[in-house]
This record gives C-alpha cells, structure tokens and sequence, in this order.
C-alpha cells in the first residue's frame, strides 16, 4: 500500500515536471515533442523498478517489421502501456478520447504530437472522417498507429469483446497488424492495490498480413491476443 502511494506520487510529479519541461516544445517541431513521450515512457519503467522492484521483459522485439507498413493493437489494462510502448515502437500515433485534448498542457502536447480524437457518442459510427484522418495522418508521419481494441482498460482475467474499430482500421488502412499482449494489470490494475516484486511481460507477436476479410480478422486478432494473455497473465 505505501510503495504504491510513493510510486504513484512520483510517477506523476515525474510526469508533471517532463509536460512542463517541454511545454516551449509547442512551437518547436513536432519530434521535439516526441522526443518528451519517450522520456515519460523511460520514467514509468524506472519508477515500477526502483519503487516497487518490478520488472519489465518485453518478448517479440524481432516480430516488428522494418521493411513495410503496420500498425498496433495492444491489449489495455493500465496506464503503463500508454507510456512504455512509446520506447519499442517509432513514436506511434495514438487514438483517444476527445476529452483528453481539453487537459491544460498535457492535452495541448497530445495534441501536439498528432494523437487522434475521437468522440465517445459516436464510437460505433461509421465516422468516414475519422478515418480517413487515420489514413491521412499515418501516411504523412509514417508513424505506426497504435489502437486499444478493448476501448477500456480491463482486468487481467477480463476477457471482453474487441470492438469493431480495430477490424474498420485494419480494412482500411489495408496494412499488416501488430498484435501485443501484455499483463501491466498484474501490477497496476485500473481499481484496486498496487503490487510489488512482479514482472511486466510485453509480448509483441508475429503480424497480421493485410488483405483479410474485416470479419475474419477481427475474430483472429481477438483470439490470438487472449490466448497469449493465458500464457502471460
């Protein structure tokens, strides 16, 4: 209980302390800014490691592609992945939620490096301009985008059903698909106590080829993310 209120007191004054350093990062280049989300990425791990001696193994670095396009769907459980993913891939283009953009400075710099908003009310839409500013954004930045299938963050044993964005995206981007399962819950679940003296595993699987029917892959991607999470959890 105490090391997670300490790791928690200074992970966000951490945080605190790199959004206000980078804060003249608004008017300078858009990779001065990134260069901030690495950092913050590099902090949390630290701060799991020397507060709470946890650990983190990512497995898979192999799997991630350097000769074509892609992008990623990563299961969401904490705040952790937020951060740390930002140090295994380039800088990748995150989709949130809209009201995150309304945060004095942290929703300005998220704005800053390209994150894209999407409104909660219109989730299950066919929203034709969202996604076309994925596609516009991803192929101009070649940055990966990054997506959270669950939407939420869940429980380690929640076994919810993916959302159909993931499977809209991966038709129309018309790239190979990422798969990472992870078990940050196991440690900083999004209700409850803090745990100590475990191991994140970040498990970045072998991708999935475009040109799947939007159905089928949805079904495949949800599969082969839980049955990872059973190996890791």
């Amino acid at each position: 209980m105490i090391r997670g209120l300490i790791f928690k007191f200074f992970f966000y004054i951490g945080t605190l302390a790199v959004c206000l350093m980078f804060l003249p990062a608004l008017i300078l280049p858009q990779k001065v800014m990134l260069i901030g989300g690495k950092i913050l990425g590099y902090w949390i791990k630290f701060c799991l490691y020397f507060f709470l001696s946890v650990k983190v193994e990512v497995k898979g670095i192999e799997n991630i592609p350097k000769d074509i396009p892609f992008f990623i769907a990563s299961l969401h459980q904490s705040l952790f992945e937020t951060f740390f993913l930002q140090t295994i891939f380039n800088s990748p283009v995150f989709i949130l939620k809209t009201e995150l953009l309304k945060i004095p400075i942290f929703g300005w710099q998220l704005k800053k490096i390209g994150s894209i908003s999407i409104d909660r009310n219109k989730i299950n839409k066919d929203n034709l301009g969202f996604y076309d500013k994925i596609i516009s954004v991803t192929a101009s930045s070649q940055r990966p985008l990054i997506i959270f299938p669950q939407a939420t963050r869940t429980l380690v044993e929640d076994k919810i059903p993916f959302k159909k964005g993931v499977s809209k995206i991966y038709e129309r981007l018309n790239i190979s698909c990422i798969p990472v399962a992870l078990n940050s819950g196991n440690i900083w679940p999004k209700s409850g106590q803090i745990n100590s003296n475990k191991t994140i595993t970040v498990s970045i699987l072998n991708h999935i080829p475009a040109g799947l029917k939007a159905d089928y892959f949805q079904k495949t991607i949800e599969n082969i993310l839980y049955t990872e999470l059973e190996k890791i959890r």
